[in-house]
C-alpha cells in the first residue's frame, strides 16, 4: 500500500508540479534580456527621450513659423477645391439624369413604333402591288390563251 501511495505521489508531482519547467523558462528569459541584449532597450529609450526633448525645445518654434507661413495658402487651396466640388454637385443636380433617360426612352419607343408602322405599310403596299401584278398577269395569260385557242 505504501508503494502505491509513493507511486501516486510521483505521478502527481510529474503531472502537476511545473516548478522545474517554469524555473528553466524564467532563467532563459532573464539570460535573453540581461546577457544578450546588454541594455539596448534602455539605450534606445534614452535616445528617444533625447530626441523628443530636442524636438520640443528647438523644432517647435520652427514648426509654428512654417505653419503660420504655409497654412493660409493651404486653406485657400482647400477652399477652391471645395467650391469646385460644390459646383460639380450643383451641375449634377441640374442634370437630373433620370428624367433625361426617360425622355430618351420615350423618344426611342416613338421612333421604333414609327419604324414598325412604316415597315407594315410598305409590306402592305408590296402585297397590294404583287396582287395587282398577279391579276394583270392572270388576265394577260387568260387573254393570250383565248387568242391562241380559238374555239368555235
Amino acid at each position: 500500500m505504501a508503494s502505491i501511495i509513493k507511486d501516486t505521489g510521483e505521478i502527481w508531482s510529474r503531472l502537476f508540479d511545473h516548478r522545474p519547467f517554469v524555473q528553466g523558462e524564467i532563467t532563459f528569459f532573464l539570460r535573453e534580456f540581461q546577457d544578450k541584449r546588454n541594455d539596448r532597450e534602455v539605450q534606445h529609450l534614452f535616445k528617444i527621450l533625447e530626441f523628443s526633448t530636442e524636438l520640443g525645445q528647438n523644432q517647435l518654434d520652427r514648426v509654428e513659423q512654417l505653419g503660420d507661413c504655409h497654412l493660409p495658402s493651404l486653406k485657400a487651396n482647400v477652399d477652391v477645391a471645395l467650391s469646385m466640388c460644390e459646383r460639380v454637385l450643383q451641375r449634377e443636380e441640374e442634370f437630373d439624369s433620370e428624367t433625361k433617360l426617360n425622355e430618351k426612352r420615350e423618344l426611342r419607343k416613338a421612333e421604333w413604333q414609327k419604324f414598325i408602322n412604316d415597315m407594315s405599310e410598305k409590306c402592305q403596299k408590296v402585297d397590294e402591288t404583287f396582287q395587282e401584278k398577279e391579276k394583270e398577269l392572270e388576265e394577260f395569260y387568260a387573254d393570250l390563251e383565248r387568242k391562241l385557242h380559238i374555239t368555235p
